[in-house]
């Protein structure tokens, strides 16, 4: 059940590899969190509580972590390439429909057909980063599609509350579907995708429910999966709810919440691919834990009564938490036992489940007021941070890529 190999060498790698894959996953996350600052606003638009809206969040994240289950081991039977185009076509269709909606539960409809379209984007590009480059170049690479992801979380929250007001919302989706498609004419043009083999011997769709269950059996495996959700919940809870956060505690409309939402993402495209290569040269052992711990603290900071300017910093330091923690644990999942496609596949299963269950957590927290919701996210976020110092203790430059078990 062996794959013909890749290329494995930088210098066989397309040139134009990580530009591609990183403007696909610029794109994605900008149409996944400009929704987030929106809220608000399309409340209004539709006449629905907020409470509805929010839905469109998890309606979107939920479906694409399910669709990853199967994407995964879909590039396994058809190529990365394949999937990662088809996916990015449908995609780029569903986002251009999404502005064609009414009523609150049409586009909550057209949210979920997209997540699942986008199911096939950015994990089977970071699967495709495990295929052709080594592990222990690996994270400067995945840094770089970090980044991108941390840069277009940024953007699509900062254009979502700046450019509605000028645009509409409905122009935003159009828009990210036209720039979702000079990618893929970009990718096609420059023949960045490399045309990978299929496994020689695909395996029958039961024996992939083996394949995960076998994977989850293994200790390192459980643990990086695990971090990867609890992180996720963490980032995202906090994170989604921001745009509401603003506007009953400073009174902020769409274009001051973007103004203080822009800073979130910036430590990923400004330091992303040198964490990586940091974590390549030192190991993820203390690296992991201390971004987990900075999410905590700054979910703390937020529920003090500080003033705006420090509110932003703490923002900012907050998505720096998420570029310390998601591209280490990805670069592990690339690196674990078993069929490339699954272990991915079930890394990014855990973390947009992660998103989409961290927005609900913590709008149910918001019943005992946002103060103490950021105070339970913080706490939490600590106390997994202490526990990250004895789980990934082995996760050492000179031992990562034989730690198999």
């Amino acid at each position: 059940m062996a794959a013909v190999p890749l290329p494995a060498t930088p210098a066989d790698t397309p040139r134009w590899l990580l530009p591609v894959v990183c403007g696909a996953a610029f794109m994605v996350f900008t149409q996944t969190f400009m929704v987030a600052p929106l809220i608000p606003r399309l409340a209004a638009v539709f006449g629905s509580p907020i409470g509805w809206v929010a839905l469109a969040i998890p309606a979107y994240v939920v479906p694409q972590a399910i669709g990853t289950l199967c994407s995964g081991p879909l590039s396994d039977r058809l190529g990365r390439r394949g999937v990662i185009l088809g996916s990015l076509l449908v995609f780029i269709v569903l986002t251009a429909a999404t502005a064609t909606a009414h009523r609150v539960d049409t586009f909550i409809i057209w949210r979920v057909l997209t997540g699942v379209s986008a199911a096939g984007i950015v994990p089977i590009s970071l699967t495709l980063i495990g295929d052709v480059v080594p592990f222990q170049r690996r994270g400067r690479a995945v840094g770089w599609l970090f980044g991108s992801i941390a840069g277009g979380t940024a953007t699509g929250a900062a254009i979502g509350a700046l450019l509605e007001p000028v645009l509409g919302w409905r122009s935003l989706f159009l828009g990210v579907a036209a720039l979702c498609a000079l990618v893929v004419l970009l990718a096609i043009a420059t023949r960045a995708l490399p045309r990978s083999q299929r496994l020689t011997a695909a395996p029958a769709w039961r024996q992939l429910v083996r394949g995960y269950r076998a994977l989850l059996a293994r200790r390192r495996a459980q643990r990086t999966y695990t971090y990867v959700l609890l992180n996720a919940i963490l980032q995202s809870g906090v994170f989604t709810w921001l745009g509401v956060y603003l506007h009953q505690r400073f009174g902020l409309g769409e274009m001051g919440i973007g103004l203080v939402l822009l800073g979130y993402g910036v430590p990923g495209l400004l330091f992303g691919p040198v964490i990586g290569k940091l974590a390549d040269r030192f190991g993820r052992a203390r690296i992991i834990p201390a971004g987990v711990a900075l999410t905590g603290l700054c979910a703390l900071a937020l529920a003090l009564p500080l003033h705006l300017g420090l509110v932003q910093t703490a923002i900012i330091l907050l998505s720096l938490g998420f570029d310390l923690t998601q591209p280490l644990l990805a670069a592990i999942a690339t690196d674990l036992h078993g069929d490339r496609g699954q272990t991915v596949a079930l890394m990014a299963f855990s973390l947009f489940t992660g998103f989409g269950v961290g927005s609900l957590v913590f709008q149910g927290a918001l019943a005992l007021g946002f103060t103490a919701a950021l105070v339970l996210f913080g706490l939490a976020a600590l106390a997994a941070a202490g526990v990250a110092l004895r789980l990934f203790r082995d996760e050492r430059p000179a031992a990562a890529p034989q730690l198999h078990a």
